[in-house]
């Protein structure tokens, strides 16, 4: 991300503007799907660690009844490596299944490359889809995708789908048969 454009999304004012929108995503979700999760530390200060977001997916490509998404997660960097992200995935992969979800997207800077691996280390795969974040300028982005619960069975699903984390090693861009939405 270019420094200036970082400068300008982490300034006094961009961080009151952050925090007015948190405090609203918190408070009043769209809907009862729509969730914020965060992970703290142990001890008597019990500071956040980090938060994912997550609720119905919003890509045209995706079915919001089954489809779901994480909007953003993020683990302060001086706390990286000590299990937040991965448990902040495995809840709310938990808490999506509870709302109906059969599947979760992400969406990741191409030049996240330690985002991306993590996400492929638990399991993600990248689906092909790409696009470009608009801040001011355009940055390459990638999409990423898992299953998190079993899909009832149906012949028009695919069985690449309900594979999962079965993407490893094939073609993760294109399903080798036609699915549901085709």
């Amino acid at each position: 991300m270019p420094a200036a454009l970082l400068a300008e999304l982490t300034s006094d004012e961009a961080e009151g503007v952050w925090r007015d929108r948190w405090r609203e995503a918190i408070t009043n979700p769209p809907t009862s799907r729509h969730h914020v999760l965060a992970a703290v530390t142990e001890g008597p200060s019990r500071e956040v660690a980090g938060f994912i977001s997550a609720g119905p997916a919003t890509d045209a490509d995706r079915w919001p009844g089954t489809d779901g998404e994480v909007y953003e997660l993020r683990v302060s960097p001086e706390r990286t490596g000590s299990g937040h992200g991965s448990r902040l995935l495995h809840a709310v992969a938990d808490t999506l299944t509870e709302d109906g979800f059969h599947t979760v997207c992400t969406w990741a800077l191409e030049a996240d490359a330690a985002l991306r691996r993590f996400l492929e280390s638990s399991g993600w795969a990248a689906d092909g889809a790409r696009g470009e974040l608009d801040v001011g300028t355009s940055i390459p982005v990638v999409r990423l995708h898992t299953a998190i619960s079993e899909l009832p069975e149906c012949p028009s699903i695919c069985k690449w789908l309900k594979l999962g984390n079965g993407w490893r090693g094939r073609d993760p861009g294109r399903c080798p048969q036609p699915s549901y939405r085709s």
